[in-house]
Parts: structure tokens; sequence; C-alpha cells
């Protein structure tokens, strides 16, 4: 087995979650625009659902296949509400005013979130949420024994 740190293992697990994120902005898009088109549910209610479902999968994907962490699942989940409890407000505050005060396009503003989304996301998952935990679980231990 590689070790936990090496180039070409860090490049699959930066491939890995690129890939899982991707399928998460889709979760996001997709709830986001079902509830808007059944529900007369007001705007910031439908965004936090369609972010919690998408936090929830690519926290799962992530935490299984990407980090392989077999560590404290209550304890990563709380680390991982405690970074969106900040990002959210944060970018919606500054969103709402690159829009509003600055005259910049939403979709501009929603594509540059997304990204910082993923970088910040990533590294705080590898850093933080998986740091010491990373190729503990099942899966990494049988990849070790091949």
């Amino acid at each position: 087995m590689e070790r936990n740190g090496s180039s070409r293992e860090e490049l699959k697990r930066t491939l890995k979650f690129v890939l899982f994120s991707a399928s998460a902005g889709i979760i996001e898009f997709g709830s986001f625009t079902l509830l808007e088109s059944v529900t007369n549910w007001d705007y910031w209610v439908i965004h936090i659902i369609s972010i919690v479902l998408s936090v929830l999968w690519n926290f799962t994907l992530n935490r299984e296949f990407t980090f392989r962490s077999a560590g404290n699942v209550p304890a990563a989940m709380l680390k991982t509400a405690a970074f969106y409890a900040v990002f959210i407000p944060v970018t919606t505050v500054l969103g709402d005013w690159l829009t509003k005060t600055c005259g910049w396009n939403e979709f501009a503003v929603k594509a540059l979130t997304m990204l910082l989304n993923f970088v910040t996301e990533y590294l705080y998952d590898r850093f933080v949420v998986f740091g010491k935990s990373i190729d503990t679980n099942r899966r990494a231990r049988m990849k070790g024994n091949e």
C-alpha cells in the first residue's frame, strides 16, 4: 500500500473528490429545481434543503471512498456542520452584496461560490475532518493486503 500522503494517492483522492462534488452539485441543483416546481415554500427553505441533501451525499461518499475513514462519524459530521455554519452565511451575505450592490451577475457569483466551496471543503475535509483517520476503513485495509 502506498503511503497515506504520496503524490499518486493525493491525486487519486483529489480526482475522487472532484467527481463526488460534481455529483453533489447535481443533487443540489436537481433537488432545488424539484422543490421549487412542486412546492410553494420560500426560497431560503428550498435552498437549505438542497444544500443539506448535497452535503450529506458528498460527506457519505467522500468519507467512504475518497478519504476511506473509519473515524467517528458523528464527530466528522459535526466538523462538517461547523464548516457550513460559517460558509453558508458568509457566502450568502457576500453573494447578496456582490449582486445587489456591485451589480455582479448572479450566475457568476454562484459559480465563484461553488468553486470556493469545492476548494475550501476539500482542504477542510482533508486536514480537519478526516486528516487523522485517512485510509483507516475496511476498504483501505483490504487494499493494503493486496
